[in-house]
């Protein structure tokens, strides 16, 4: 005869075997491009509703969370805002070669939070009546290099370096802009697309380079199927339409 506390051992491990898997969900740690905030909170929500599994967002610059990997940060999957990193984490043994491809192509606004103040074809620039245009740090920030790209394209980048106020990632340049201690700034359509107030300029996709945002498996979550399973996720329909909602297009 079995003794109690056997039984009650066996008892355990069996009902947990028949678990279902949403009961027996895990967390995900993810760095996420700041300029991903809005819609990777939403696709979180989503992926927990269809599988119970919970992210743990972190938000921040690009650059930053890369060296972080490399300095042995137990993330488990990264959302960058660019190409380029998540293939040299690749490359180096941090990620899981061949799990790279792109969640979303992002796009480049000029903003400011005073109405009328941006006006459509972003002559501002030129006028430059203004004391501060902000910008995200163009060596972590994709963001920050698309906007220099773009004063470099309309020939304004010496007129206009002085007054230029660098945020660390693109979160605190919205920041920037919002408080008003800068008149205007170079963010991600994401951050204003809902926006309410405020004046707006899409850039021309042909001023910057394309901001193809590339998410990766990192080694720490290679054995971890919650972490396959947000990936998985990313590529769906309705991930994809919660992204495109948001200003972003997606790949074919």
């Amino acid at each position: 005869m079995m003794k109690p506390v056997q039984s009650l051992a066996a008892l355990v491990l069996l009902g947990a075997a028949l678990l279902p898997a949403r009961a027996r969900a895990g967390e995900v740690s993810v760095a996420v491009a700041a300029n991903f905030t809005a819609p990777a909170k939403q696709l979180a929500a989503g992926f927990q509703m269809r599988t119970g599994n919970t992210l743990v967002l972190s938000f921040g610059a690009s650059g930053t969370f890369a060296a972080e990997i490399v300095e042995g940060a137990p993330f488990e999957v990264f959302l960058s805002a660019d190409q380029d990193r998540p293939r040299k984490l690749a490359a180096a043994g941090l990620a899981v070669r061949g799990s790279e491809f792109t969640y979303a192509i992002g796009k480049l606004a000029l903003y400011s939070a005073k109405p009328g103040f941006v006006d459509a074809k972003g002559r501002v620039l030129s006028r430059g009546n203004f004391a501060h245009i902000a910008i995200a740090d163009p060596k972590t920030a994709p963001y920050g290099a698309a906007a220099l790209q773009t004063l470099n394209a309309l020939g304004l980048s010496a007129r206009l370096a002085p007054k230029i106020v660098r945020g660390k990632d693109i979160s605190q340049t919205y920041q920037f802009v919002a408080t008003g201690n800068a008149e205007l700034g170079f963010i991600a359509l994401s951050q204003v697309i809902h926006a309410k107030g405020g004046s707006q300029w899409l850039v021309p996709a042909g001023d910057y380079q394309p901001i193809r945002q590339d998410a990766v498996l990192l080694a720490a979550g290679a054995k971890d199927p919650a972490a396959t399973a947000f990936l998985d996720y990313l590529k769906s329909p309705a991930a994809q339409a919660i992204i495109r909602s948001y200003g972003y297009a997606t790949s074919p």
